[in-house]
């Protein structure tokens, strides 16, 4: 469902994120507004058709029907048409009300010209994820789900997981905005999981949600994969590739402008190891600010409002380099919507306030 049958380019060499100090030199350089140096291999063709204006959802041209369709048969876009920005990372830890979700989602869409959100975090209280379709629906998003491990190594994730797929089964609305469930966050990385038991666990996924046509995959960093021998047995049975790209924290990192051949380090491994699945990065950005949490593993790593700035428009500026790597292109998020979720984070401030010009491409 998200998968063209073409490769695209070897893997370079691997650069590492988050708080671990794992990094590897670096032998290339990259300038950012040359594409001849995009260190990407010639251009793959893909799909002409550009959906992210058409009638398919969550196009930003598409009217949702007054009542929910017989079939999702023909109803999402072509993922080939979603790579460039698609959206916004959402935390949900504070189980924001219907009204609240509704404000949200409105302006995600309507400000920013979203299609996607993709959800951070976890809310347990019931209904919650039933608030989440209404929202999506109401405002014409799709909603990229997520199963959340937390960081305390208990089982919690397992409730999770069976009340999501409980709200998908009976919610008629749940298969026109879920685009895809995401085991997550970082699962790997984390170690919540041996990769086998995490292949197994995306299988049996797969399987109870195949009536309702709703793919899975596994939310994590290029290093989760790699510190666990490759994890190919976790690459091969999910449906898309779902990347945290934070090259911040690279041991190599300097700005968020001048971080281009940090993202091609990992892009360039999932290239080779992913088969021609299609690509996100959805846990994906630059803090504006350090924190506890957020530190750099290197000595010339800036955080601030212009570097997170800056790399956005970095990805903007790569906007045909992403369109044309395998498997249909890159979509992007923004991680995340508003520092009140993760601070340093947000495209808002914690007062509410834009913290730069934002206005990504769609397509190019």
């Amino acid at each position: 469902m998200f998968s063209l049958p073409l490769l695209f380019l070897p893997a370079v060499l691997v650069s590492a994120h988050r708080f671990p100090s794992h990094s590897r030199l670096r032998s290339r350089s990259c300038h950012v507004n040359d594409s001849s140096s995009s260190g990407l291999a010639a251009p793959v063709p893909v799909s002409s058709n550009d959906s992210s204006t058409s009638g398919c959802f969550p196009s930003l041209g598409f009217e949702m029907p007054s009542d929910v369709p017989n079939s999702a048969e023909g109803w999402w876009c072509d993922p080939a048409t979603e790579y460039a920005f698609v959206g916004f990372s959402y935390e949900v830890t504070s189980c924001q009300s219907l009204q609240k979700l509704n404000k949200d989602f409105a302006d995600i869409r309507n400000r920013f010209h979203s299609r996607y959100v993709r959800l951070y975090g976890a809310c347990d209280r019931d209904g919650f994820y039933d608030d989440v379709i209404e929202a999506a629906w109401d405002n014409t998003l799709g909603v990229h789900a997520l199963i959340w491990f937390g960081f305390d190594g208990t089982d919690q994730w397992m409730g999770r997981r069976d009340n999501l797929f409980s709200t998908l089964h009976s919610n008629p609305k749940a298969q026109f905005v879920t685009r895809v469930v995401q085991f997550g966050s970082e699962p790997l990385f984390d170690g919540v999981l041996p990769s086998d038991t995490l292949a197994a666990q995306v299988l049996s996924a797969k399987n109870n949600l195949s009536s309702l046509g709703i793919p899975v995959t596994v939310s994590e960093l290029a290093y989760g994969y790699q510190e666990n021998g490759g994890a190919q047995n976790v690459l091969d049975v999910i449906d898309s590739i779902n990347i945290h790209m934070l090259p911040f924290f690279s041991s190599d990192a300097t700005t968020g402008g001048d971080s281009w051949s940090l993202v091609l380090d990992d892009l360039n491994w999932f290239i080779e190891k992913g088969k021609g699945k299609k690509m996100y990065f959805d846990e994906n950005g630059w803090p504006s600010v350090t924190s506890e949490a957020v530190q750099s593993n290197g000595p010339n790593a800036v955080a601030s409002v212009g570097s997170e700035h800056a790399y956005f428009s970095l990805l903007d500026q790569h906007c045909n380099d992403l369109k044309n790597v395998v498997g249909g292109g890159v979509g992007w998020f923004a991680h995340i919507y508003s520092d009140n979720q993760e601070p340093g984070y947000g495209i808002y401030d914690s007062s509410g306030k834009l913290k730069f010009p934002f206005a990504p491409r769609t397509l190019c």
